[in-house]
């Protein structure tokens, strides 16, 4: 099985921590990934905020390409209504020419309200503009060239310059959490990509629809989703209440920045999943929205983490990971710390499966 790290670059949850520190500290943590034998590195694009500020993921991997000679690179994601579809063709040609093929290409269509309205746009167009762009750039990847007659990008028919010099049919990723952007993965033969946020058997429908859409359009099975995990690896007795507080600090970093306790996602078209999650906020609070997080990412003693991956296999069947390992306030030394035993006690056997 295929285990990565997912690069968050975030300042929520910390004092007095500098932009550029939270920068130095992700770059060293991938650094020691490609070290410990991970298979790929993902930074994921946010704008603006101590929640997440990585601008230009792609931009971020091709840095890492040189750095970390021996492990992947991966975008979760590059948020396409927030980028032009010719400019994101032409850096992810380039990034995986740099790293002689070893880009995973995922793009998303973006959730929080606050970077739409920075880049001058309403969420109600975000379906539309992904699976215009996303149509777009995935032809493009394959053919060398791109052209558009959309609602939202006309764009003439253009030759792209490097052309393409690998095969990425089966590196494209998607984020899909609602029914249509499920629909849009299968319909783009991408790997589905989801976050750890929920008890697994809640997660389980999505999955098995996706599955049954990308064997419909593409008549072959579905290959296995990409699941962004969130860990605390390690052997103290306090492990459950430094798991508690680090993964609860994220947690409410997403309360806060996606506006989840507001009734906003509903009056959006697209956002169906997201006005449900809203509203079990709404009435679990914080303290639920807590519980059902522990529940689903990983935390503990490796055995502890080994026993819940085996359960989560059990019942979803194999799957991808992009773990995190620093998020929600935990000083580096601990994410370092927890990397280092993930790697030596749970790494080697997961990828065994």
């Amino acid at each position: 099985m295929d285990v990565g790290i997912q690069m968050i670059f975030a300042s929520y949850g910390w004092t007095e921590i500098s932009d550029r520190q939270v920068w130095d500290e992700e770059i060293r943590l991938a650094r020691l990934a490609d070290e410990l034998g991970f298979n790929c590195l993902w930074a994921v694009e946010h704008h603006f905020a101590d929640y997440s500020f990585c601008p230009d993921n792609l931009q971020v991997m091709a840095h890492l390409a040189a750095l970390c000679p021996n492990i992947d690179i991966g975008t979760a994601a590059v948020i396409l209504p927030w980028n032009n579809p010719l400019r994101v063709a032409e850096k992810a040609i380039v990034a995986d020419m740099l790293s002689g093929g070893r880009l995973r290409f995922g793009v998303g269509r973006g959730l929080a309200r606050r970077e739409f309205a920075a880049f001058n746009q309403t969420m109600d167009e975000s379906r539309e503009r992904f699976d215009e762009a996303a149509a777009m750039i995935v032809a493009a990847l394959k053919s060398g060239f791109i052209e558009g007659e959309g609602t939202y990008y006309k764009q003439p028919r253009v030759e792209l310059r490097p052309r393409p010099a690998f095969d990425m049919s089966d590196r494209i990723y998607a984020v899909a959490s609602s029914d249509d952007s499920l629909v849009s993965a299968a319909r783009l033969a991408a790997r589905m990509v989801m976050f750890a946020d929920r008890p697994w058997d809640l997660r389980l429908p999505a999955i098995l629809k996706y599955r049954e859409l990308f064997e419909a359009a593409h008549d072959k099975v579905a290959p296995p989703v990409l699941i962004a995990d969130f860990c605390v690896c390690m052997e103290s007795a306090d492990a459950y209440e430094i798991s508690r507080r680090h993964l609860g600090s994220f947690v409410q970093s997403n309360i806060d920045h996606y506006e989840l306790m507001s009734e906003h996602f509903s009056q959006v078209k697209g956002y169906n999943a997201y006005a449900q999650k809203s509203e079990i906020a709404r009435k679990t609070g914080s303290e639920g929205m807590i519980d059902g997080f522990m529940k689903a990412a990983i935390w503990g003693p490796p055995d502890n983490i080994l026993r819940a991956l085996e359960a989560r296999r059990a019942l979803l069947g194999t799957f991808e990971m992009s773990t995190s390992f620093r998020f929600g306030g935990i000083p580096f030394e601990l994410a370092e710390k927890s990397m280092r035993l993930f790697a030596k006690e749970v790494l080697p056997v997961v990828q065994s499966w």
